[in-house]
């Protein structure tokens, strides 16, 4: 496998207060890429000022503070990485109008901004090669377990269901990670110890350190259990192999009771879904990353 920089050449880096609170986050992300990459002085960061029609706990959300507060990012005292003039929607149309070249899309997170940035600038979508998202579900039950949801979706898609329907309306092409996607690849015991045993890398040691926030829940599922979600999706799209994907044509549901729920059908919209991921492949790549970097 090439080294990552040969593969991918971020542009932008997107924070939206969604399983975080916005400031600390922005703060922690401008930092991470300080302390961990060579690129401050081309990257920026922008702010979301999008707000969720159902928001993460914020039990979840705090954890922001308690990253950007660690000693390994704030050993210098001070931040390079630019924050952007302008919030992320409207970054996001500046960076997509400016690229020389169909761009990539990882999303983590909600799809609040690229609906918002599409609402107010729809040739955009021709700047984009294609979304890769970790969001949605195809099973029974999702990972919401909230008064106002049947537990049918997943939380990416809750926080904004109505900004994955304008987005599942276009025609960009999208790749899914989904719930079900991750099943190879939970948080167990076993991986913790596995970092723990090569702290010695430092990005290694900030990877188990920040999952320290995370409860070993190993005798029950719940909306907490954790699964690689976003470091599975972002590993993806560096190294294809380490997963299928199949066609499906799907929809979601953008309000309501099960407002956030993906499902299949076939009057639904093309996408590709990722599933049977390779673990040791993923968590080789994850070491192989750390000693790149």
């Amino acid at each position: 496998m090439k080294p990552w920089p040969e593969i991918v050449a971020a542009l932008k880096f997107n924070v939206i207060g969604a399983d975080s609170y916005i400031k600390p986050a922005v703060s922690a992300s401008r930092k991470i890429i300080d302390t961990f990459s060579e690129q401050s002085d081309r990257l920026t960061v922008a702010a979301s000022n999008s707000r969720a029609v159902h928001p993460f706990p914020k039990e979840w959300r705090s954890d922001a503070y308690s990253v950007d507060a660690l000693p390994i990012l704030n050993e210098s005292g001070q931040i390079k990485t630019s924050l952007s003039k302008e919030v992320a929607h409207c970054d996001l149309i500046t960076k997509l109008t400016q690229a020389t070249k169909p761009v990539t899309l990882v999303f983590t997170g909600p799809l609040t901004d690229l609906a918002r940035a599409l609402a107010i600038d729809s040739s955009i979508e021709h700047k984009i090669e294609k979304l890769l998202w970790m969001g949605g579900s195809f099973l029974e039950h999702g990972n919401v377990a909230e008064p106002d949801s049947d537990g049918t979706a997943e939380w990416n898609a809750f926080w904004d269901p109505e900004a994955v329907k304008v987005v599942f309306d276009t025609q960009i092409p999208i790749e899914l990670v989904s719930l079900e996607s991750t099943n190879n690849v939970p948080l167990t015991p076993a991986i913790r110890q596995r970092w723990a045993s090569k702290r010695a890398n430092p990005l290694i040691d900030f990877l188990g350190t920040c999952y320290t926030f995370v409860p070993q829940l190993v005798h029950f599922k719940t909306n907490s259990t954790y699964y690689l979600w976003d470091v599975l999706t972002t590993c993806y799209l560096l190294n294809l192999t380490i997963g299928k994907t199949k066609t499906i044509r799907c929809d979601v549901i953008p309000n309501g009771i099960a407002g956030g729920r993906t499902f299949l059908t076939e009057n639904g919209r093309l996408a590709k879904l990722v599933y049977d991921i390779d673990a040791d492949s993923f968590f080789d790549l994850i070491e192989t990353i750390a000693k790149v970097v």
